[in-house]
């Protein structure tokens, strides 16, 4: 199922999600013809800013050095660490960067609309760090960058579920002939969601997914689950109505 839109209104004008549109956009299109791609010829963009576990648990082993596909490297905290955010803006291709940025689009400025501006930020790179939590507990020892913001996606999804669950969204559902549905939130994100769940329980049995990659699951199931928990955790901004006088 593939949401079109959703017809829960809002009152304010989304200016982080629209920042945060804007961003993931330009950081693709950047890093896919920009300077970075000069950093070293045998050096991947996503191998230096994606989010990889294995540099993690080196460092927190206590190791110095950690080998990964581009060879082996030196392990600090900020090589660790650091790109637990900046994954966050990156893609690896333009199908990854608009089917993200368009459920983005479609459920976060709600979101915003119920938090907003700079709790809906905190919130966002909140639940996109525990996704990255979620995901490196089922990949300790992974070598693989990952990259991408569905995480904290998944997370404004979960808040969505909670906030909106019977707000009507407008899905496309392809069986055999072109199908267009008004189904409520809960049933589109919740189909989503046990779709992910599923698929993470498939790949806890299959290890070679941690040497080859694929999807990040286990992100998107941790940033759910962390809408979904913490969201009733952060006051909502005082009601904005628009009055109109005759």
């Amino acid at each position: 199922m593939i949401p079109i839109r959703d017809d829960a209104p809002r009152y304010t004008t989304p200016y982080i999600n629209y920042f945060l549109l804007a961003l993931n956009i330009l950081v693709f299109l950047f890093t896919a013809s920009g300077p970075l791609l000069q950093l070293h010829p045998s050096m991947q963009i996503s191998s230096v800013f994606g989010f990889v576990p294995a540099r993690v648990t080196g460092f927190l082993q206590g190791a110095h050095y950690v080998r990964l596909a581009i060879g082996t490297e030196p392990i600090n905290a900020a090589s660790a660490f650091v790109p637990i955010l900046t994954s966050m803006f990156m893609h690896g291709s333009w199908w990854h960067l608009i089917g993200n940025m368009w459920a983005l689009y479609i459920f976060g400025d709600n979101i915003e609309d119920f938090l907003g501006h700079f709790r809906y930020l905190l919130f966002y790179l909140g639940t996109g760090v525990i996704a990255a939590a979620v995901h490196y507990v089922f990949n300790v020892g992974s070598a693989v960058p990952t990259v991408g913001a569905s995480g904290a996606i998944a997370g404004v999804m979960g808040a969505y579920v909670i906030l909106y669950p019977s707000a009507r969204v407008l899905t496309f559902v392809p069986l055999f002939f072109i199908f267009f549905f008004w189904l409520p939130a809960w049933v589109v994100l919740g189909f989503w969601f046990l779709g992910q769940f599923l698929a993470g329980a498939a790949s806890t049995v299959d290890p070679i997914r941690q040497t080859t990659g694929g999807i990040a699951v286990w992100a998107h199931v941790g940033g759910f689950v962390a809408g979904v928990a913490i969201i009733k955790m952060f006051p909502s901004r005082p009601r904005r109505y628009r009055y109109f006088y005759r």
